[in-house]
């Protein structure tokens, strides 16, 4: 298994970057506990050009991490409860980044459950941002870190998914974003049992 390198964060287009996170593996080791999960879903949000994304009304104290280089964690807080992990892309000044939406678990499934208060493993674990964020331990703060730490960081295990298998559609809960909210930057893998929302 080989950690993404740094290039690959720092390319212009968000949207193939969103996309070719699929099949990649999210890697989290807080102190002893290891866990791991294969990306199957994801979103991009293309920055002040986009309505759906945080930055589109520019740098504000929360968004400011987006406008750092790419491949720096942006976590933040929804609904006051839920820690949504996100990557941000581009060089530094361009705030781009990927929401990863959903997970396959891999490792460390016992400290999964034992974080969402879960006592058997089902497709909800790491199904939808929410339960990504809490089963993989990441907390708001964490943004900014480096994705090239060895507590947190995407690596390629060499699995493939052929192009067949994998649907673009809108992304979910931004109808706020007018006419953006019809993009079709959303990504997950057709038939994983692990992808939120509807997959029509």
């Amino acid at each position: 298994m080989k950690k993404l390198s740094h290039a690959f964060y720092l390319r212009h287009d968000v949207v193939q970057i969103a996309r070719e996170l699929l099949g990649k593996v999210l890697v989290t080791q807080w102190g002893d506990a290891l866990t791991s999960g294969r990306i199957v879903e994801t979103e991009a949000y293309a920055g002040t050009i986009d309505k759906a994304s945080h930055a589109y009304k520019g740098r504000t104290p929360r968004t400011a991490v987006m406008f750092a280089e790419g491949g720096t964690a942006y976590i933040y807080l929804c609904y006051g409860i839920h820690q949504m992990f996100n990557i941000v892309t581009n060089k530094e000044g361009i705030p781009h980044a990927v929401l990863i939406r959903a997970l396959e678990p891999l490792e460390g499934i016992d400290v999964m459950l034992q974080r969402t208060a879960k006592t058997k493993l089902d497709n909800t674990l790491t199904r939808g941002p929410g339960n990504v964020g809490k089963a993989l331990g990441f907390h708001t703060s964490q943004t900014g870190w480096s994705l090239q730490s060895s507590e947190a960081f995407i690596a390629d295990d060499g699995y493939t998914i052929d192009n067949e298998n994998i649907a673009a559609s809108p992304r979910i809960g931004v109808a706020y974003a007018a006419e953006d909210a019809l993009l079709p930057y959303r990504f997950y893998v057709k038939g994983n049992p692990y992808v939120s929302g509807k997959t029509k």
